[in-house]
């Protein structure tokens, strides 16, 4: 281990590179404690206290929603945009001619991305200081109504979600690794000091139960990581041969992975938007003058809110996680564009005839392990709400939830990659 962190360091480049990372994240991590000015923080937090299912949304943003600070929506607008691109791709012509010329293409696409997580930024930064604000019964942003108040307290929230864009793509271009997955790490990593803290705090305060109990979800959590990481590194090689490479008769012979986890935490994202959106819509509709509209609100905060997960909540869950990652598959693997590719370059997979049975054939290994994938982030996701369930831990308790988990996971390996890399490029450069 210390054989390799003396490599790492004697990497001039690496060693620049890895510094400049850490310094941009922290800076990040100080703009999450840096207040909006005019926020009643007593008032917030006393809504964490009495509501849950915040704490889970500010354990993804780091904590920065629980001190109202100038990037309180974190990356999630970015991230949002992301995924809309990346699904307007299949849908626009253009945006789909875009994606198949190459880095040029990329270039365009990430800059749309861009321009359209402003007003995206714009729209849940209203959504969100209202939704607080009703929270706390008008306490903690006085005068709401007024445009005057609320607008620059939108624009403040909406930069920092653009100066975080911008601090991800410096780590991107300058840095080690991808930028954005670094600070969504980042985030979650910084919420388990606390979390430790306060469980330390209750064992001294007498109730060695909930202590217990955080215990053995640190140690479940271990066995999860260990069965994420065999998982995520898991894949299907499917042999290619190249018969117009043959020399001396024999045909070049290749490797088509595919991943047993082929949509990474795009599934997950999908349903906790999915599932949570109910709930958050239902908490302006439950103080309403119709007892319609009560009713429906009672009812879903009943039977699907995160904050008190029912059975039928947690089926629900792990239902859209697995149809989440077919529809994810299906926009981003296309088999047909494969095979014609692997034909094009004189190549056959072989006992499959090449063209439509080769589409076929690699159009059922995926669905196979696309199976595979979605029960994996299923279990994963729901294995920390059933462990609250039937213990007296609540999700803010949790050190990791099974969805950060899997990020914490994919970033750092595909990290140690990249610094692997330049490990090798530096040996390399030593010997020319």
């Amino acid at each position: 281990m210390f054989k390799y962190l003396h490599q790492i360091w004697q990497s001039k480049t690496l060693r620049k590179k890895i510094l400049f990372t850490l310094f941009i994240l922290v800076v990040f991590r100080f703009a999450a404690h840096l207040t909006v000015p005019g926020v009643n923080i007593a008032a917030l937090g006393r809504i964490f206290e009495q509501n849950s299912l915040l704490g889970v949304f500010s354990a993804l943003t780091g904590g920065s929603m629980e001190s109202f600070s100038i990037v309180l929506m974190g990356l999630s607008p970015y991230i949002n945009a992301s995924i809309i691109m990346q699904l307007m791709t299949v849908v626009i012509p253009k945006l789909e001619t875009l994606s198949k010329e190459g880095m040029e293409g990329r270039r365009k696409i990430n800059q749309y991305t861009r321009i359209f997580t402003v007003p995206l930024a714009f729209l849940q930064s209203y959504g969100m200081i209202i939704l607080l604000n009703q929270s706390s019964q008008g306490q903690l942003i006085p005068n709401i109504g007024d445009p005057m108040v609320v607008l620059p307290i939108m624009i403040i929230i909406s930069a920092g979600t653009v100066f975080l864009m911008w601090l991800g793509e410096l780590i991107t271009e300058r840095g080690i690794g991808n930028g954005i997955s670094l600070m969504i790490f980042a985030s979650i990593i910084s919420g388990m000091p606390p979390v430790v803290g306060r469980m330390l705090g209750i064992a001294q305060g007498g109730d060695t139960t909930k202590l217990t109990y955080f215990v053995l979800f640190i140690a479940l959590t271990i066995a999860m990581l260990i069965f994420v990481v065999l998982i995520t590194e898991g894949q299907r090689n499917i042999p290619i041969t190249y018969a117009t490479r043959a020399t001396g008769g024999k045909g070049e012979k290749a490797n088509l992975p595919i991943r047993v986890n082929q949509a990474g935490m795009i599934p997950i994202i999908f349903a906790v938007s999915m599932m949570t959106f109910p709930s958050v819509i239902a908490q302006f509709f439950r103080s309403s003058a119709s007892p319609a509209l009560q009713s429906v609100a009672d009812f879903i905060l009943k039977y699907i809110n995160a904050s008190n997960p029912t059975y039928f909540y947690m089926f629900l869950y792990f239902i859209l996680i697995i149809a989440f990652s077919y529809f994810y598959v299906s926009v981003t693997f296309n088999p047909d564009n494969i095979a014609e590719n692997i034909q094009k370059r004189g190549g056959f997979i072989p006992g499959i005839r090449p063209g439509r049975q080769t589409a076929d054939f690699l159009a059922n290994v995926s669905s196979r392990m696309n199976l595979f994938g979605g029960l994996f982030l299923g279990v994963v996701a729901t294995i920390p709400i059933l462990f609250t369930k039937y213990t007296t831990l609540s999700s803010g308790d949790l050190i990791i939830s099974g969805a950060g988990l899997i990020i914490v996971v994919g970033v750092v390996l595909e990290l140690m990659r990249q610094i692997n890399a330049q490990l090798v490029m530096h040996d390399y450069d030593k010997l020319y």
